[in-house]
């Protein structure tokens, strides 16, 4: 049941919001639905219910999803944060003109990441992983008449994108190197070796791209071009998470390889510290956020990779943490938009009187974020800080994920304090805010929820704890901790004390201007450079290899495909033991001989008309020789297309000259020749050697067998096509109407132009 709410359900107000006007109807239906899928999660926590099916069985290759602890615990933050964003997004923009594609677009990207989240295997998650890339995309670039949104959402794609290729090898190697990618038989299999590691590495990349780590960050605070609820379940609870998900599923099965370990915590830290120095001197209260969850997703990758089981913990009790609490502070912010038309911390003034929940909610989530008491923030920064400090892990490495970590706090609390101060508090001089569009109930109540739920879990961290212990646990056994609201007197309180005193009054002495350096990331200027070299090189590459003459073009084919094909097959030629039959009949041959002298005659013709009639006889010779072989249905879809060809020639033809112009060419004839028969026998020789290199039994008797008991059809030809490999036909049937649509689309597009052309001289 789980599965089916969670991934099937949220697609029908899907289609219907993509296909229907009612956008707002939609929305609180597919808030309806993603609150169901919450409460449908949380119904079967301990059920751990499975299904698998087999996908590419000798490659070893399934679909399998398994909804355990870890997995609901994420199905619950997905469909519950995602319902109070759809339900808030109904106030905040329901007259735009793309609501309804932004409603069916959310909802596809909750069912793709409820997937991601339910994958029990690598391979699994890599299918799901790229929807969401795809979907995010479209989400980010909504606004496709704003330039800058379109570049945003392409980069982020291009940076995920690349991600994913780099999963999908680590898919392939883990797969080569142990036999599976499913989880839990990764983390039984204690992989080793250089296969192994670098499995291990590559799929980590991809973890560090989606998950926005430094050097991959910059891709995620371009991202806020979007619109406000789309960066706050983005970037709070979905697709920035599944990064971390993926270290979190991974990490007990590599965390033996010194590598990724160093890799998460030097990339997890300075995430922390680069993100945090750019939230600070952001004057955009959006993008200050953005820049923050880099530096809390830098926190997440440390705890998450460095393999430690209670560190690991304490990454699944923060990740809950920081959906709750960002998701709450994105959309108070989108509420402080809406109302006053900006969200520029240097141009607001006195908020907190004019909106006073909006800034008493918004100021608790950002207390939490900050780990001020007695809030959920604090108690899971506090359980991160316990771990370190107890020396859990590699002594060297939980220094240095020690070190980060205090120092990203420290600028957690200066940029809480910044937002905080800079939205909803009085600047001297400056004018109080108007407020135009006060706060509806709509965009206010989702905040509420989370800010309950960030107060409400902390008061009770020890039920909270357990349930965190149990998800935690279904990933590695050894991660059972706990939280506790007051943890007493230690070393970790008193680092949470200084950490508290040094962020707030860097957070309240920071200008609202800062001045300091930018710490461009290095990764953003690589990436832009790299991207536009390769623009300059695709360039250079095209007007070279793009001449616009189409016997250069025939000569790199067609020289290609004789090398690529008719080398390897005449090497296999010398391997193979066997006969060699020419024909089986006279008639045979003289359909051959008919057949070449055809092409030929079509080659020596001058009139184009005579050339087409030509080619058209090879063709119906080629026919013959189907029927021959015992192939009448492949004999007649041979002459029907060979009829279909010659009608559509005809027509054309009107429009051409009658006969073929001189021919004035670079290229010799003799040159000509040379290649068309190099791919002439290259293909006869390849056909010769794939029929004489069978090392198996025809799979023609199996299809014979099963025609009729299975398909219930004599014909094993139609029988192939629409039962045994239906599924091939119809994606071939679906490229043919795509292409035709397209077709009929230029055509179309191709009068108008023409009719608006002559209505242009008619005046």
């Amino acid at each position: 049941m789980v599965l089916v709410v969670s991934l099937l359900l949220p697609l029908v107000p899907a289609l219907a919001a993509l296909t229907l006007r009612r956008s707002v109807a939609m929305a609180r239906l597919g808030a309806g639905v993603l609150a169901l899928g919450c409460i449908t999660a949380l119904s079967s926590a301990g059920d751990d219910v499975s299904w698998r099916r087999s996908w590419i069985g000798p490659l070893g290759l399934d679909i399998h999803l398994v909804a355990d602890p870890f997995a609901v615990l994420m199905l619950a933050l997905i469909c519950g944060l995602g319902a109070l964003v759809l339900w808030y997004s109904a106030g905040y923009f329901p007259e735009h003109r793309a609501y309804g594609r932004f409603v069916g677009l959310f909802l596809i990207f909750a069912a793709a990441m409820n997937g991601l989240v339910l994958s029990a295997d690598l391979f699994t998650m890599f299918l799901f992983w790229e929807v969401t890339s795809v979907v995010s995309f479209l989400l980010i670039g909504m606004n496709d008449e704003s330039a800058a949104a379109r570049a945003a959402a392409l980069r982020a794609l291009l940076v995920t994108g690349a991600g994913g290729l780099c999963l999908l090898v680590g898919v392939a190697l883990f797969q080569v190197a142990v036999g599976t990618t499913t989880f839990t038989e990764l983390v039984a299999a204690e992989g080793s070796g250089t296969m192994f590691a670098v499995a291990a590495m590559f799929a980590l990349m991809g973890a560090l791209t989606k998950s926005a780590q430094f050097p991959f960050h910059f891709w995620l605070p371009g991202a806020m071009s979007a619109p406000t609820p789309v960066s706050a379940y983005l970037h709070s609870a979905t697709m920035v998470k599944a990064g971390i998900v993926l270290l979190a599923r991974l990490s007990p099965a590599v965390d033996h390889v010194a590598a990724w370990r160093w890799t998460v915590v030097l990339l997890g830290g300075t995430t922390m510290i680069v993100g945090g120095v750019r939230a600070l001197r952001q004057t955009d209260a959006k993008l200050l956020l953005a820049h923050s969850t880099v530096s809390q997703l830098g926190l997440l990758a440390v705890l998450a990779g460095m393999g430690s089981p209670l560190a690991l913990y304490a990454a699944v009790a923060h990740l809950a943490a920081h959906a709750v609490f960002k998701a709450g502070l994105f959309l108070a912010v989108g509420a402080v938009d809406h109302a006053t038309g900006t969200r520029e911390i240097t141009e607001l003034s006195g908020l907190r009187r004019s909106m006073p929940v909006v800034a008493l909610l918004a100021t608790v989530s950002a207390a939490s974020m900050a780990g001020v008491p007695p809030l959920l923030g604090f108690v899971t920064k506090e359980k991160a800080l316990a771990v370190l400090l107890d020396g859990q892990g590699l002594p060297a490495e939980t220094l240095v994920a020690l070190g980060a970590i205090v120092a990203g706090s420290v600028l957690s609390v200066a940029y809480s304090v910044r937002l905080v101060r800079g939205l909803f508090g009085t600047a001297p001089g400056r004018a109080p805010t108007v407020v135009h569009h006060p706060a509806e109930s709509v965009l206010v109540v989702p905040v509420a929820v989370t800010v309950v739920v960030t107060v409400g879990a902390a008061l009770v961290a020890g039920w909270w704890g357990s349930l965190m212990r149990f998800a935690a646990m279904s990933l590695d056994v050894m991660a059972a901790g706990k939280l506790v609201l007051w943890p007493g007197f230690g070393e970790p309180l008193f680092v949470s004390a200084m950490v508290l005193g040094v962020g707030a009054w860097i957070g309240w002495h920071v200008p609202d201007r800062p001045r300091w350096p930018s710490l461009q990331p290095s990764g953003e200027v690589v990436f832009e450079r790299a991207y536009d070299g390769l623009l300059r090189i695709s360039v250079a590459i095209t007007r070279v290899s793009q001449s616009g003459s189409l016997v250069v073009y025939n000569l790199v084919v067609f020289s290609a495909l004789a090398l690529a094909v008719g080398v390897p097959a005449l090497g296999m030629l010398g391997d193979i033991e066997g006969d060699v039959v020419l024909a089986d009949s006279a008639v045979q041959v003289v359909l051959v001989v008919l057949g070449i002298a055809f092409a030929l005659a079509a080659v020596r013709a001058e009139g184009r008309l005579s050339a087409a009639l030509l080619a058209g006889g090879l063709g119906f010779a080629s026919a013959a020789l189907f029927a021959l072989f015992g192939a009448p249905d492949l004999a007649l879809t041979q002459l029907l297309v060979e009829g279909l060809v010659i009608v559509v020639l005809l027509l054309v033809l009107r429009r051409l000259p009658r006969r073929f112009e001189n021919d004035r060419a670079w290229l010799p004839r003799w040159s000509r020749l040379l290649v068309s028969g190099a791919v002439g026998a290259a293909m006869a020789v390849f056909a010769l050697a794939a029929s004489l290199s069978r090392t198996a039994p025809s799979v023609g008797g199996e299809y014979l067998a099963r025609s009729a008991p299975e398909g219930a059809g004599n014909n094993v030809v139609n029988v192939i096509l629409v039962d045994f490999r239906g599924t091939d036909t119809l994606g071939e049937v679906t490229v043919l109407v795509v292409a035709g649509l397209g077709v009929a689309n230029l055509l179309r597009h191709a009068r108008r132009r023409s009719s608006a052309s002559r209505a242009r001289v008619d005046a």
